[in-house]
This record gives structure tokens, sequence and C-alpha cells, in this order.
């Protein structure tokens, strides 16, 4: 079993920024690959960044240029720098995890709780 644990949402004015965190823990063998989603009010769930345990990134369109995704392997971290918000970035943001436990020989998908981040004046 993996748990995952986000943190660093709130409330912020359009145009600043946030940092968010989450940290994976459990009986984890390794980590393929950490991934940000987020899902709006009304809306899909939708991957926002991605990052490999290689550090090879991917962004959605709409994050590109002001999120950033980086990670820390020895502390099983991943952070998404969030600058340049709007009020459009208002969502839950969800923390994924595949990972190879240390029960199965198979990768398996975990998610946090989320953390809400607020884009409002």
């Amino acid at each position: 079993q993996v748990q995952v644990v986000e943190s660093g949402g709130g409330l912020v004015q359009p145009g600043g920024s946030l940092r968010l965190s989450c940290v994976a823990s459990g009986s984890i063998r390794s980590i393929n690959a950490m991934n940000w989603y987020r899902q709006a009010p009304g809306k899909q769930r939708e991957l926002v960044a991605g990052i490999t345990s290689g550090g090879s990134t991917n962004y959605a369109d709409s994050a590109k240029g002001r999120f950033t995704i980086s990670r820390d392997n020895a502390k099983n971290t991943v952070y998404l720098q969030m600058d340049s918000l709007k009020p459009e970035d208002t969502a839950v943001y969800y923390c994924n995890v595949n990972a190879l436990t240390t029960d199965r020989w198979f990768a398996m998908d975990a998610w946090g709780q989320g953390t809400l981040v607020t884009v409002s004046s």
C-alpha cells in the first residue's frame, strides 16, 4: 500500500503564486512517475503536469510557462510551483503516484485526498 498526501493549497489573488507539495510513503519499491491533476467545479479531472523518476516532464497547455513541476526522489516528494495564477486555475489539485510496491511486481496508482486552490480577489 502507498499513501499520498498533498499540501500547500489555499487562497491566492490573481497573478499570485503558490507551491504545492506531495509526499508518497508506504510499501514502495520504486516510483515510476508522479503527476498533478486538478478538478474544477463542474468539470472533469485533468492532468496538469507529470514527472518521471528520471526527470522527464510534461504539462497541460494551460500550465505551460506558468507552472513548474519538480521532484526530490530521495524524499519521494513532488512539487508544483504555480505562478501567474488565474481564476480558472481554481480547483482541487490531486497528486497521483505510479509506483511498484514491495509486495507486488506490477505498478499501482495511488491518489491523495486533494488540496484546494482558490484564485480570487
